[in-house]
């Protein structure tokens, strides 16, 4: 078994429903993104990751770049531990009651144009193929994870805090949860 880091993303400059559809970190998300790289590379050399993944929205890059430097790898990016996919219909100002109201139910419940279930279990799929990796990823898709690695249906499953770092190790049967990320209040919920 190995073990995989997986990471929400630093403060960003803005939140979903506002103007910017991918914005960067602000300033306390960029000094997120140094501090999480630092502890990273403090884990003891067993434990640290060799590899750095990312979602392709810009506040996961900006989030995983100070690991990947201090590592002196490069950043993979994976779109399937990106941002939950919103319903073509749905407009930017209603995308927020609509996150409200998927974290309410389970996977399958979901409104929209996919099957969020199967949504869920190809992001724990994907985390799961970077062994010792640190993946930089979204408030949902980690949420998805560890619903996966858990067994448990309900969307919600934690609330991860910018930089919450969430373990995992791959086993025989995919994901198995062995540390929930530091939680906090969000504007999700």
């Amino acid at each position: 078994m190995t073990r995989i880091r997986m990471i929400r993303h630093g403060k960003p400059a803005s939140t979903w429903g506002e103007d910017d559809a991918d914005p960067g970190l602000d300033l306390v998300g960029l000094a997120q993104a140094q501090a999480v790289a630092r502890d990273l590379m403090a884990l003891p050399d067993a434990e640290r990751p060799t590899r750095v993944v990312a979602s392709p929205l810009r506040r996961c890059r900006e989030t995983a770049a100070p690991l990947a430097a201090l590592l002196g790898v490069s950043v993979t990016i994976d779109p399937r531990v990106g941002e939950i996919p919103t319903p073509a219909a749905l407009s930017a100002e209603a995308r927020p009651a609509w996150l409200r109201a998927a974290f309410a139910g389970r996977w399958g419940e979901i409104v929209g144009d996919l099957d969020y279930a199967a949504w869920a279990r190809e992001v724990a799929a994907a985390v799961a193929a970077y062994p010792e990796a640190a993946v930089f990823s979204h408030f949902v898709a980690l949420n998805a994870a560890v619903s996966v690695a858990i067994g448990d249906d309900h969307v919600a499953a934690f609330r991860p805090d910018h930089v919450s770092v969430t373990v995992f190790e791959t086993g025989d049967q995919g994901l198995i949860l062995i540390a929930k990320g530091r939680e906090a209040s969000t504007q999700v919920l």
